[in-house]
């Protein structure tokens, strides 16, 4: 595995938000990246919007599933095909800024880090910042997360060669938080970036808020 960051972005219904998503990762100054939507099975025009992408660039690799599984099982599909060494979330209706992937990489590489986050914050649902930005602690272990479960997973960028292969475990709600719980299990402590690299959109709809 090179240093390519496979990013993984579940997509349902996300057609309203899915092309600023993507752009955002487009103006990435760190270009060694690939893109696994997953899409769960959409009823508007997601799909034609993400063809639409992966036809003008081939770092972008579509999934189109024929039953829906949920967010859980629709990142951990894109997590089994994802080539790359780091693996980073994003979902359908968040932003990242053009620097996220070079500092943070930049930051995990020059202190040896297997499990990072940054600070990030929240835009309403039109993409204007509120005055809501999470500060990004300088590192959680096991313990310290059980008590504040403050890492953005639009943040958190993974190094697969040093942690070894994962999955997000299947449940309902809060897999993401289940996920970093079993990594730092097995040793290892997250470290954060404290960048505002990120944007989490807050969306009123169902499809989203549950996100």
């Amino acid at each position: 595995m090179s240093n390519l960051v496979s990013i993984i972005t579940p997509s349902y219904n996300s057609s309203k938000f899915i092309d600023d998503c993507v752009k955002s990762i487009f103006s990435q100054t760190y270009s060694n990246w690939e893109l696994l939507i997953v899409d769960d099975c959409s009823l508007d025009n997601s799909k034609d919007i993400i063809s639409g992408f992966s036809n003008i660039d081939e770092r972008i690799k579509p999934i189109f599933l024929e039953s829906n599984v949920g967010a859980a099982e629709a990142r951990n599909i894109a997590i089994r095909k994802a080539k790359g060494r780091y693996i980073a979330f994003l979902d359908s209706d968040d932003l990242w800024d053009s620097h996220k992937l070079e500092k943070q990489l930049s930051f995990m590489m020059e202190n040896d880090i297997a499990f990072s986050y940054s600070t990030y914050q929240f835009i309403s649902e039109d993409g204007k910042v509120l005055s809501n930005v999470i500060l990004a602690p300088k590192m959680m272990t096991y313990h310290s997360y059980l008590k504040n479960t403050i890492i953005g997973c639009l943040t958190v960028i993974i190094d697969r060669e040093k942690t070894g292969s994962f999955e997000m475990p299947n449940i309902r709600s809060s897999h993401d938080m289940a996920l970093w719980l079993l990594i730092m299990k097995r040793g290892f402590s997250a470290y954060g970036l404290n960048e505002n690299l990120a944007k989490y959109r807050v969306v009123s709809s169902s499809n989203t808020a549950n996100k």
